[in-house]
């Protein structure tokens, strides 16, 4: 008896990149129905922007699945999920040229990638990087792209790799809690840090060392402005 088909496959991807550009690597996730991390894979790119890591998870991701099942993608990156379903059909009308004439950036991964989307369901979903108890697959695939990124090795299920170790960007559950009780405690009266949070209008990176993109949610701390976590993670 044929076993029924998957009506939706849901998955995650991300790039990291140690420096911008610096060691850079990619990761993707797919989950079964109960969202548990099922089947993965990461690689290394040398050396490359955060940008390119990002398109990358996503290019790779795409090749591995199955296109005839719908498709839910989990992504922490404004700039490679706006590239492929805002930005991408006024590059393509203007011969691949942004709207101040300028050549795409990264457009060979962006062609290759308008290609895989091509008669098929994908519905991409923005997640925030780096939150406690945030999604749990973009959580896989952040661990995967920054182990891949540190040690320039490939990894996955198929290779028979242990799961990625804890991202030193999120902070523990309860160091955030800690954080939460001392910034209602002791607020700061001038400089230093803020409990504002505001939109970056540019890209950019935060004291922790990962990089942020426009649009992402950030706020101001002691060293500059960075990821709201990381905000309240400073002040354990």
């Amino acid at each position: 008896m044929i076993g029924r088909m998957r009506e939706r496959v849901v998955a995650a991807c991300d790039g990291a990149c140690k420096g911008n550009p610096g060691p850079a690597g990619w990761a993707w996730v797919v989950a079964d129905v109960s969202e548990t991390p099922v089947r993965w894979e990461a690689g290394a790119l040398g050396r490359a922007t955060n940008n390119v890591a990002e398109l990358t998870a996503l290019e790779r991701l795409l090749a591995s699945t199955d296109p005839a099942v719908p498709l839910e993608v989990r992504m922490d990156s404004q700039y490679a999920m706006k590239a492929v379903t805002t930005w991408l059909p006024g590059w393509k009308r203007n011969g691949w040229r942004t709207a101040a004439g300028k050549p795409v950036a990264n457009q060979e991964l962006v062609v290759r990638i308008d290609a895989l989307l091509q008669d098929r369901s994908v519905e991409f979903r923005y997640v925030p990087a780096h939150q406690v108890d945030g999604d749990r697959l973009n959580d896989f695939a952040d661990r995967a792209a920054s182990q891949a990124a540190t040690t320039q090795q490939d990894a996955g299920s198929e290779l028979g790799s242990p799961e990625p170790p804890p991202s030193p960007d999120t902070p523990p559950a309860g160091a955030a809690r800690r954080g939460s009780r001392a910034a209602k405690a002791s607020r700061p009266r001038g400089g230093g840090s803020s409990s504002r949070t505001i939109k970056a209008k540019f890209p950019g990176r935060c004291p922790c060392g990962r990089s942020y993109a426009a649009g992402e949610p950030i706020a101001k701390n002691d060293q500059g402005w960075g990821h709201p976590e990381c905000r309240t993670a400073a002040g354990v």
